[in-house]
């Protein structure tokens, strides 16, 4: 009997976990493995693009989990530099072109997986396409902007934008050397964080010497006769001298391929899954990564959330599926920790505005500590907001903003929250303590009775 064919698009942590699963679960001789890969690159750590271009780590070498030669050492029939530009789902066929020649060709599928990820938002402005504008989301984007940086000579860079790749960019700037300007339309930098917290990362931006304007509606990028960036214009008319131009405004899922399809797409445009990451409605077809919608488990809703922690899952059960077993992806809570220099942001769970488009009552507390005891050498100070329903009680978020041993402690909340969790019973926890990490009460604890309180106060 012949081997099925699995046909895998896209080379990253989602595309390559599921090839690589499925491997293990079946030989060759019963599954044939196609991979198509755009970029050069494969199974990565887009996470560590800023280091690299801050130069905390070498790259982009250091940043590769698996090369393609070891994918095909292992008997996956990877084609990099190749883009899957056609799904013909009734012929169960894709077609493919070779980027460096053009040739085009289709290849059949028993089963497929699309892991197409996400791309950089670029708005339809003049001068978008400028040379000395850069998005950053793969290895070969990071690549690109480290040849700006080094063949040109780089005094002034702008980042549009200010969420976790725009922080993050700004930090690896400014540790190069650079005057950074960062312009967000927001109130304030972070909007994964409700203000009042974004407010703290805008304190240390300043601080570390990053210039923020808030409220900042990006209209056009002026270039110079030769086509090369100079400046980003707002549109109240401030200009802004820029060297490199660097967009963090985010990413939105990569589907135009399953949108052509006819593919079901979420309200945020990513693919719609089942449990077991199969495409909704199509038995043979599995989807995994920066290019699906998740469920949120506090809220009930499906988002997209674009994490590698996530898309690692996502190809371990997809490849699970294809080979045969059983495995499933229940949703996530929305955890994401960052930094900027010293200072350590994260985040689980719901915002204000998140829980009021849910139609939630909720209750919040904030709490200002120290991220060990406040007498032991090297004690910083860390703020906890703790967002709670009114009614039950019922843990819905926590942002975490302070210094060095501040962030990892939002994974006691990301627990909590796929527990279930009051915040009486978080209260309640055991934690470790000892005065080099942590007041006798925890900063998590102590914003869990300090929401108690406030869950009390406000009643029914």
């Amino acid at each position: 009997m012949a081997a099925e064919r699995l046909v895998v698009v896209g080379g990253d942590a989602a595309g390559m976990s599921a090839a690589s699963q499925a491997r293990r679960m079946k030989g060759p001789a019963e599954l044939e493995i196609v991979a198509f890969e755009r970029g050069h690159f494969t199974s990565y750590s887009a996470c560590g693009i800023p280091y690299w271009i801050g130069g905390q780590v070498a790259g982009p070498d250091a940043l590769i989990a698996r090369t393609p030669e070891e994918h095909r050492a292992r008997g996956i029939d990877l084609r990099t530099r190749t883009e899957v530009v056609e799904l013909d789902v009734a012929g169960q066929r894709v077609r493919a072109r070779e980027l460096d020649s053009g040739a085009e060709s289709w290849t059949g599928y028993d089963r497929l997986v699309l892991a197409t990820g996400a791309r950089p938002v670029r708005p339809r402005l003049p001068g978008i396409g400028a040379h000395g504008v850069h998005g950053v989301q793969t290895l070969d984007d990071g690549r690109r902007l480290m040849d700006t940086l080094e063949r040109r000579e780089i005094r002034r860079a702008v980042v549009v934008g200010a969420g976790y790749i725009g922080v993050e960019m700004a930090e690896a700037l400014v540790s190069r050397g650079y005057e950074v300007t960062v312009l967000h339309r927001g109130v304030q930098p972070m909007a994964t964080l409700d203000p009042d917290m974004g407010a703290l990362v805008h304190e240390a931006m300043n601080r570390m010497g990053i210039r923020t304007v808030a409220g900042a509606e990006v209209a056009k990028i002026l270039t110079d006769e030769e086509g090369r960036a100079i400046a980003v214009a707002t549109a109240s008319g401030e200009e802004y001298p820029a060297d490199v131009v660097v967009l963090g405004i985010g990413v939105e899922p990569r589907t135009a391929l399953a949108r052509a399809a006819g593919l079901p797409l979420g309200e945020s445009g990513g693919i719609l899954t089942d449990l077991s990451m199969r495409v909704r409605g199509h038995e043979d077809i599995w989807s995994g990564g920066d290019c699906v919608e998740v469920m949120d488990l506090v809220s009930g809703r499906t988002r997209h959330i674009p994490l590698g922690t996530h898309a690692n899952k996502h190809g371990q059960v997809i490849g699970a599926g294809v080979g045969g077993g059983y495995a499933t992806f229940p949703g996530v809570v929305g955890t994401a920790v960052s930094k900027v220099c010293d200072l350590e942001i994260a985040r689980t769970g719901l915002r204000e505005r998140d829980a009021l488009a849910a139609g939630l009552r909720f209750v919040t507390a904030t709490i200002t500590s120290t991220n060990t005891a406040g007498y032991y050498p090297g004690a910083t100070e860390m703020t906890v907001k703790m967002l709670a329903e009114r009614r039950t009680g019922r843990l819905l978020g926590v942002q975490i903003v302070g210094g060095a041993g501040s962030a990892k402690r939002v994974d006691v909340a990301a627990v909590a929250l796929t527990a279930g969790m009051t915040v009486d019973q978080v209260v309640s926890l055991d934690l470790g303590y000892a005065p080099p990490f942590s007041p006798v009460w925890d900063p998590v604890l102590v914003a869990a009775r300090k929401a108690v309180t406030a869950v009390r106060s406000a009643g029914a």
